[in-house]
């Protein structure tokens, strides 16, 4: 596992999209796995800028909430096509998110297989939430799940209620790539920012390997790259 220290979000949003980027220009055909949520969303916004050819690429999220139409402006669909699809010259049939309305069983299975099918991730994107939950890891997960329904935590739904007019909106379910699942990325580049992180960064990489702290996996990954900017790398024993 590699840690990469940068100065603030800016920073590290350039260097998440220069890292992609070199996959989409070295392999053409790459498998991505891609994140939600705030931290990447600068880093989208700089790969769009970039004119890159994404026509042979193929995309796997992570995760969508449960019991949200693809349509829906909370749905991570709706986010993926509005901040990075909708503006790159992807095949949509080529880009590929959870469905939040189908049976998480066989959903998961259908996904996890899908995934094989395209010949495993290439390089997976990951956040990394105040809890050092990935993807909708919460702590208590597994460390061969696969993808499949979990209940989001208190902290997980209030953190993500300023997407929502209320926390009562967010949903209490989502279905969810398994650690198991992400372990499976040849590739892992987690980003992280902001001194709201920064214990969670410490636990992953400086604390025991433990479910209490689902991204501490990653140090068992042999190709994870850790991006983060000094507040969130403050604690860090450097």
């Amino acid at each position: 596992m590699k840690v990469i220290i940068v100065k603030n979000h800016a920073e590290m949003s350039q260097k998440a999209a220069e890292i992609i980027s070199k996959k989409v220009i070295s392999k053409p055909n790459a498998v991505l796995g891609l994140a939600t949520g705030g931290t990447p969303e600068e880093t989208y916004k700089i790969l769009v800028s970039k004119n890159l050819d994404w026509s042979s690429i193929k995309t796997f999220n992570l995760d969508e909430y449960s019991n949200i139409e693809s349509t829906h402006e909370m749905s991570y669909r709706f986010y993926m096509n509005n901040r990075l699809f909708d503006s790159i010259n992807i095949d949509k049939a080529n880009t590929h998110v959870p469905s939040g309305m189908a049976n998480p069983v066989i959903e998961g299975k259908r996904y996890d297989d899908a995934i094989l099918k395209a010949g495993g991730i290439d390089l997976q994107l990951l956040g990394l939430g105040t809890n050092a939950h990935i993807g909708f890891n919460e702590p208590g997960s597994s460390e061969n799940g696969e993808t499949g329904q979990v209940d989001l935590t208190d902290s997980t739904i209030k953190a993500n209620a300023r997407y929502f007019e209320s926390a009562n909106d967010v949903p209490r379910t989502a279905i969810s790539m398994g650690i198991g699942s992400i372990l499976k990325a040849k590739e892992i580049l987690l980003i992280a920012s902001g001194e709201t992180k920064a214990q969670a960064v410490k636990d992953l990489v400086e604390g025991e390997i433990t479910t209490d702290v689902p991204a501490s996996f990653l140090q068992k990954h042999s190709n994870a790259i850790i991006l983060v900017d000094e507040a969130a790398a403050r604690l860090l024993n450097k």
